[in-house]
């Protein structure tokens, strides 16, 4: 069992630094940091514009499959013509886009 959980764990990291590699290839900059929540606002991982840089924030406390499906919609909107991406991580992306998810940020957890 515990190695099942240690597979999974490795191809959930590998995937996780295979996307963020392509979003940088992409010219997006991927901060991996601990959104905090306070009463009022919530704070979710996605995209955003600070000055001339665009910025993929990436919650940490995410599980792993919850940030690699932020990594993926956010290649779901963009030509991939020139970035690889292996086939599983293609079929992702691909996915997303034939089947967008409900809720944007929300489905998250963010």
């Amino acid at each position: 069992m515990a190695a099942k959980v240690a597979t999974a764990s490795a191809a959930h990291t590998a995937m996780l630094d295979e996307l963020k590699a392509a979003v940088e290839k992409m010219g997006l900059r991927v901060r991996e940091e601990r959104l905090l929540r306070e009463v009022g606002y919530r704070v979710h991982s996605g995209c955003c514009r600070l000055g001339a840089d665009q910025i993929l924030f990436l919650d940490r406390a995410l599980p792993p499959a919850a940030q690699i499906d932020v990594l993926v919609d956010e290649l779901a909107g963009r030509s991939l013509d020139d970035i690889y991406l292996s086939p599983a991580a293609r079929a992702l992306v691909e996915r997303a886009v034939k089947e967008p998810r409900d809720g944007g940020p929300e489905a998250h957890g963010g």
